[in-house]
Order: C-alpha cells, then sequence, then structure tokens
C-alpha cells in the first residue's frame, strides 16, 4: 500500500507544479475487486484500485493506472461534474500533466472470479453442486428436490473453493 500511495502523491504532485494550484488529496483503498483496475469516485474524493492488478501488474500499473485515476479527481476540481468521464479535459490531463496516451481501458489479465460450490446430497449417488446464491435460498427455507430420484436435497457441509 506505501508504494500506491506514493504514486498517488507523486501523480499529485506532478499535477500541481505543472498546473500551479494545491489539490486536496484522496482517500486510497486497495479494496477493488473484478475487471477494473482502478476507480475514482469524485463527489467523495475517494480512489480505490484493485490489488490484485496491483501486484500482477505493478510497473505499469503504478506508471498508467494511478494517474489516470488521479486524472479523474483533478479533472473534477478544474472543471466541475458535468464533464465526460475520458472527455477532453482529461485527456488533456493525461498527455500534458502526466506524459501518458490517454487509453480508457487497461489491457491487464483479468483474474477468473473464485467460485464457491455447496454440495447437496439426495438418494443418487453424486452430490449436486449449489452456487452461493442457491445456497443462500435454500438456507432461507427455500426447498429444492433432485430432477432424478425425486428426493429433498440436504446440505452435506461440504464446500469447495474453485
Amino acid at each position: 500500500m506505501n508504494e500506491l500511495t506514493e504514486a498517488v502523491e507523486q501523480a499529485y504532485l506532478r499535477a500541481e507544479h505543472h498546473l500551479g494550484r494545491v489539490f486536496v488529496r484522496p482517500h486510497v483503498r486497495l479494496d477493488l475487486r473484478g475487471q477494473r483496475a482502478g476507480v475514482a469516485y469524485l463527489g467523495r474524493n475517494l480512489l480505490r484500485f484493485n490489488e490484485r492488478m496491483l501486484q500482477d501488474n505493478r510497473e505499469d500499473f503504478l506508471r498508467q493506472t494511478v494517474p489516470h485515476e488521479v486524472a479523474h479527481l483533478v479533472a473534477h476540481a478544474l472543471y466541475g461534474g458535468n464533464i465526460r468521464p475520458h472527455g477532453y479535459q482529461w485527456q488533456k490531463l493525461m498527455v500534458e500533466v502526466f506524459g501518458l496516451e490517454p487509453r480508457r481501458c487497461h489491457d491487464y489479465a483479468v483474474p477468473e472470479r473464485r467460485r464457491t460450490h455447496y454440495y447437496y446430497q439426495c438418494g443418487c449417488p453424486a452430490p449436486i453442486s449449489f452456487t452461493p446464491q442457491r445456497h443462500a435460498w435454500a438456507g432461507r427455507g427455500r426447498r429444492y428436490q433432485c430432477r432424478r430420484c425425486g428426493d429433498l436435497l440436504k446440505f452435506t457441509g461440504k464446500l469447495q473453493f474453485a
């Protein structure tokens, strides 16, 4: 996290030097999951980053993704909330302040989501796998029957992370 917060600070210092004004530093969190590398929450002055993508693409992430998200907050501070997220103002900041190509999206490999399987049993020999959603519904009282034997499915207590 220290390396990330330092990269955010360096991006802000660069913007301040180039633009001749001081910007309020955002809160930085490393809790983003899924397909996005980073997200800037304009009204909350918050930057969230994807820890897995940072680990897998450290150099490019710190060089490209961090300034990309900082540029969103700087553009918002300079021009207000009625600009397009990757519009002219943001693109200008990316090129003139950070010296980067204003790419809208990253090209990092997106890690496959871990899936949890919950195993249920009936009269058949093989257990039946439930998704987390279906398992939650069963926990709230929904009942499921086996399509082969007609017995009610009961949770075995076994689960697997894949």
